[in-house]
């Protein structure tokens, strides 16, 4: 996908949790931030050299086994920098082992720690590519998500096309979940494309009219939903 003149976006779909991994980088200059390197961290890494970028930067939406297991490798082929939010420390560091055991995966090399935690706001920067950070908790306590103002939005694996991320998990929230996604995900401009940590991508637009987890919390809600209703 090629978004402007300049910027770059390809997702490639890695382990056997079938998740999205994306890079994004500027054609220009050559720099790229990597989006949930969930496994397969050489075919990552191909990718990014198909592209022509270097990443820079390791953006993690959560950190769930199905999006850290490829950070290690990436981290270490690069010398990116790896941020995630402090929220998700713990499941970084441990959440993942139980998980790897039930499904008999070989994990020689679990996750690093963070080179850098981020938050609400912040500007995750290379050349000529700039994501804010937006703080999405529900699916994990510090899962976020990314927004660049070329109409891209990363929602890892807080909100799907038609659905949204399980709550069921440890230190989940349906609440606090669908209070990410209305009140800070569906207020972006509608013909925002949202590319998720599975699954197609969708658009705001689209979400807004047709995701029945959030028709549904708008009618249950007494509150006006935090855009015009149609």
């Amino acid at each position: 996908m090629e978004v402007a003149n300049e910027l770059m976006v390809r997702g490639i779909v890695v382990g056997v949790f079938q998740e999205n991994c994306w890079v994004v980088g500027n054609r220009r200059t050559g720099e790229a931030i990597c989006i949930d390197p969930g496994d397969q961290p050489a075919e990552i890494l191909a990718l990014a050299k198909d592209m022509g970028v270097t990443i820079k930067y390791i953006a993690n939406s959560h950190a769930h086994i199905d999006h850290v297991m490829g950070v290690h490798g990436v981290h270490a082929a690069t010398g990116a920098k790896f941020l995630l939010h402090r929220g998700d420390l713990d499941l970084l560091r441990n959440g993942w082992k139980g998980t790897a055991a039930r499904f008999g995966l070989d994990v020689s090399q679990g996750p690093p720690d963070p080179d850098q935690f981020v938050a609400h706001d912040d500007i995750v920067e290379v050349d000529g590519l700039r994501l804010r950070c937006i703080e999405t908790p529900g699916h994990t306590p510090g899962s976020v998500s990314f927004y660049a103002e070329e109409g891209m939005l990363f929602s890892g694996d807080t909100l799907f096309r038609g659905s949204i991320g399980r709550t069921d998990l440890p230190g989940g929230s349906m609440d606090h979940e669908m209070n990410s996604i209305c009140e800070r995900l569906l207020v972006l401009p509608e013909e925002t494309v949202v590319l998720p940590g599975h699954m197609e991508q969708t658009t705001v637009a689209f979400e807004k009219k047709h995701n029945p987890f959030v028709l549904e919390w708008m009618r249950r809600g007494t509150d006006s939903p935090p855009w015009p209703r149609q």
